[in-house]
């Protein structure tokens, strides 16, 4: 099976698939060894007369089918973060649907969820502490209100108005005092999110990742674990193997979970990920390779998949969202490739077509017919015959 792509120098060339009936599975039980997120994205409604800057509007059916199909394959989600396009465009009058609806529907087969509480509803500067800690605790109440377990999530304000470290450790601890446990921290770092620079009060990592640690240490009984999105496998494995007895190190790192989550002879991290939604299949295979002790399953499961992590999180990071829904498109996943405030446009098509030929190369195209007719549109749209 062949279909043309651009390719470098503007040029277009004769793909031929390499993987045309996907890879065969190790479909089971939930995977024990490790614990899996994924951040799910959102599906757009492509029939809302709506502009792209006002309040989003979803197709709620999909939505929320793709969260059963990750519960179906033994994977938790992680709701109404930044790859539901958080802080991108899902406001939080829609992220409170999302996660209320969401949390029903994981009622109905016990899946595993664990929501995003933040304080995006206030303008990121402006804002002063106090102002801040309300905002938190407006949306942890809500969360747990609806029944659900925290993801308490990195803030742009904070990140605006703290002065030093001591703001942070008022903040979090002022909050994480009142929520119910366990709880999972969340450290974005600046290429998700450049509003973000100087977490925790310093934008030497070494220096925030001790005030980070100081916080759970002093709030040890409420936290589950904490995520951390650094690209950077050296600071996550520093922290991990700092972390109190019990606390998960969750990692977020794009570009290197697979060694990360196989760990070493000290430890491994969880995964709190956003490329386990197209991954989801895969993401679990490989797990189950390590619940059998089989640790050739898992990197032959894992490896592959990762030049495409790295592509489709490439600078600017932030616009991963756009590969995302793209890949959930071709996956059939969705019947458009539509986006909330329109970031279908944040990504080339050159970009989307090695996308494409990297999801191919690590075998994610269980309907490669229906995989090469969708980017065949898509291609058409842009105008490459």
């Amino acid at each position: 099976m062949t279909i043309t792509l651009p390719g470098a120098g503007r040029q277009l060339e004769s793909y031929e698939l390499t993987h045309p009936f996907g890879r065969v599975l190790n479909i089971g039980s939930k995977p024990q060894s490790r614990v899996l997120y994924a951040a799910a994205h959102v599906v757009a409604d492509p029939l809302a007369d709506i502009s792209p800057s006002g309040s989003p509007c979803l197709d709620w059916d999909a939505t929320l089918a793709f969260r059963h199909h990750l519960w179906s394959i033994g994977l938790s989600v992680a709701e109404a973060m930044d790859t539901a396009q958080r802080g991108s465009g899902l406001d939080w009058p829609a992220s409170q649907e999302l996660i209320r609806r969401s949390l029903t529907e994981a009622q109905t087969v016990a899946g595993g969820i664990a929501c995003g509480a933040g304080t995006d509803h206030l303008s990121p500067n402006g804002a002063d502490r106090k102002a801040v800690e309300t905002a938190y605790e407006e949306q942890c109440e809500f969360v747990e209100g609806q029944g659900g377990r925290v993801i308490l999530m990195a803030s742009r304000a904070l990140a605006a108005c703290a002065r030093d470290a001591d703001d942070y450790r008022a903040v979090y601890g002022k909050i994480l005092r009142q929520v119910s446990p366990p709880v999972i921290l969340h450290w974005l770092g600046e290429a998700f999110d450049p509003a973000l620079g100087g977490y925790w009060g310093s934008r030497n990592i070494e220096e925030a990742m001790e005030v980070c640690l100081s916080i759970i240490a002093d709030n040890r009984s409420k936290i589950d674990g904490i995520k951390i999105s650094l690209l950077n496998p050296q600071y996550e494995i520093a922290m991990r193997r700092r972390l109190p007895p019990g606390v998960r190190m969750y990692t977020g790192d794009d570009f290197r979970y697979d060694s990360l989550i196989l760990g070493d002879d000290q430890g491994y991290s969880d995964a709190l990920l956003g490329i386990f939604d197209p991954l989801a299949e895969v993401a679990a295979s490989a797990v189950r390779g390590l619940d059998e002790a089989d640790t050739s399953v898992f990197r032959r499961a894992l490896e592959p998949t990762v030049p495409l992590s790295r592509h489709l999180f490439s600078k600017p990071t932030y616009f991963y969202k756009t590969g995302i829904v793209f890949l959930a498109y071709l996956q059939g996943h969705q019947k458009h490739f539509r986006m909330v405030g329109g970031q279908e446009g944040a990504r080339s098509i050159v970009h989307l077509a090695e996308l494409f030929r990297l999801a191919d190369a690590a075998g994610l195209f269980l309907e490669p017919e229906l995989a090469v007719e969708r980017m065949r549109l898509l291609l058409a749209i842009a105008g490459v015959e």
